[in-house]
């Protein structure tokens, strides 16, 4: 099998007769997710390389003795929500926190997908995306990133004019090619259609292209975000909505009850009280991603300009994937997306990480020349 999600389906093909057949629409559908194997060096998953600092970690740790886990949480997470919209200046009636981003994104599709709806999303572009819209039974429609990789204003009109969707997302930066698009493709994207625009900044932090700004002037213009980057809490599953006050009404009809729990909400609020230290890395991070880009590019290895915490480059040589794991080394293997074919995306981690893989790609662009 070529991959995990492969040998899920293969199991799933093997069981016995007898079982309830899953929705028509779902059989062909691979569960999302990047491999996890027990290697070395692991720049697959664009995680934060430090964990959070002690003084986050302490103050949970008191928090947690502090909580009434024998009850419920709430339901509305008001205290993050004031937390979240006080770092952005925004009324909490305009704020929406989940388990991730991609609840976030799961519960938009939900509120306004779904069949006879249509999302429109760029093609490269986060690959979970598809797989959100297809289990709500929404409709998805791509527009195809130019040569550049980009998408153009007028591109981002056409398809909408073109598709009439309900729902745009955009990945800015992209996912997985770390490019950002300005703020005149977001309006473009908005003014030529009705549907609500979702700009995913899951990587915002990396870099100067967010348009929070424009939430005040675009109306059906929400933005996501997640904890799990910039602020070194991928394990805790926390992310967020900035957008209109009816959008967050709406996505109350569709979450779950008590979606959130109690020590995600506090530690939620904890990291955005100490969110110049929790966040103190950042420049470490961008400064890596810099020295690590002159470095493939010392060897040869074409890379794409970054805004995110990772770096996207073609492979010089073949079966590059395979032979860094076989030296302890996991990168992320996008090659199967349009005008990504022999790319690879790299995490920027630590600098000996980084040393880490310059070493086995050295290695094997050694043994190929060999």
């Amino acid at each position: 099998m070529s991959s995990a999600a492969d040998q899920a389906l293969a199991r799933l093909a093997a069981e016995p007769t007898g079982r309830v057949p899953v929705r028509e629409d779902l059989r062909d559908v691979a569960p999302y997710g990047a491999p996890q194997q027990d290697v070395a060096v692991q720049l697959n998953t664009n995680e934060t390389p430090w964990p959070p600092p002690a003084v986050l970690v302490r103050a949970l740790q008191d928090r947690i003795g502090e909580l009434a886990l024998h009850r419920y949480p709430d339901r509305t997470a008001w205290a993050l929500r004031q937390a979240l919209g006080a770092r952005f200046g925004l009324d909490p009636a305009r704020v929406w926190p989940a388990n991730g981003s991609n609840e976030v994104l799961a519960q938009l599709h939900q509120a306004y997908g779904g069949p006879g709806r249509r999302v429109l999303t760029t093609d490269p572009g986060f690959a979970a995306l598809p797989v959100i819209a297809r289990t709500t039974g929404t409709e998805v429609a791509t527009v195809a990133l130019d040569e550049r990789l980009r998408l153009t204003p007028e591109a981002a009109a056409e398809a909408v004019e073109r598709h009439a969707p309900t729902l745009v997302c955009l990945a800015n930066p992209n996912n997985p090619t770390g490019l950002a698009e300005p703020a005149e493709v977001v309006r473009a994207l908005h003014d030529a259609g009705d549907a609500l625009i979702v700009v995913d900044e899951a990587y915002a932090e990396f870099g100067d292209a967010s348009v929070v700004d424009l939430l005040g002037t675009l109306p059906r213009l929400v933005v996501t975000r997640t904890f799990s980057k910039a602020f070194r809490l991928a394990g805790a599953r926390l992310g967020y909505l900035l957008g209109p006050a009816w959008v967050v009404d709406d996505l109350q009809r569709v979450r779950l009850p008590y979606h959130l729990d109690q020590i995600t909400q506090a530690l939620g609020e904890l990291a955005c009280a100490h969110a110049d230290v929790v966040t103190a890395h950042l420049e470490a991070i961008i400064a890596e991603r810099e020295a690590l880009q002159a470095a493939l590019a010392d060897r040869g290895v074409p890379t794409w300009p970054s805004q995110a915490n990772f770096l996207l480059l073609r492979a010089p040589v073949a079966d590059l994937f395979d032979r860094l794991l076989a030296r302890g080394v996991l990168v992320r293997d996008v090659g199967s997306s349009p005008r990504l074919e022999g790319c690879l995306r790299v995490t920027v981690g630590t600098p000996e990480e980084s040393a880490a893989f310059l070493q086995a790609l050295d290695a094997v662009l050694e043994e190929d020349r060999a």
